[in-house]
């Protein structure tokens, strides 16, 4: 005797359309998201090299604050005089209390003055994570 087996219907009344969309918004979300922070990072610079830096492994909030050849200060793509820094790193450790950090990414031509003026703008705005980026060494 030959067993019928009845196919459920629940299948063909499913509508994926919405599940699809929403998939994505997901997708263009996390894109856009991705290259708004490569933006900070993609400020051309040469960095000095330290062949003992290691990679972090966490990635927290960090705010990277350039120093260019001549001593300008460059934040999110705005030339920022120290005055104006210091109120966006005050904001900054305001919204994040005791986890704010910053990456100082100084050229490696400017003088070391202007890294270490930053540098006492974090310490002023009570940012007590403040680090300088350097590049790998090359061949070592």
């Amino acid at each position: 005797m030959a067993v019928v087996i009845k196919k459920s219907s629940a299948l063909n009344k499913l509508n994926l359309t919405p599940m699809i969309d929403v998939v994505f918004q997901l997708l263009i979300f996390f894109l856009v998201a991705a290259k708004f922070e490569e933006e900070e990072r993609d400020f051309d610079l040469p960095l000095p090299q330290a062949s003992e830096a290691m990679p972090r492994l966490a990635k927290p909030k960090e705010i990277f604050i350039n120093v260019d050849q001549a001593g300008r200060v460059i934040l999110g793509g705005k030339q920022l005089n120290p005055v104006e820094l210091l109120t966006q790193l005050k904001q900054a450790q305001a919204n994040n209390p005791g986890r704010q950090s910053v990456i100082i990414r100084g050229d490696e031509r400017c003088d070391l003055k202007h890294v270490v003026a930053v540098m006492n703008v974090c310490a002023r705005a009570n940012i007590r994570d403040c680090r300088i980026a350097t590049a790998p060494a090359s061949g070592g």
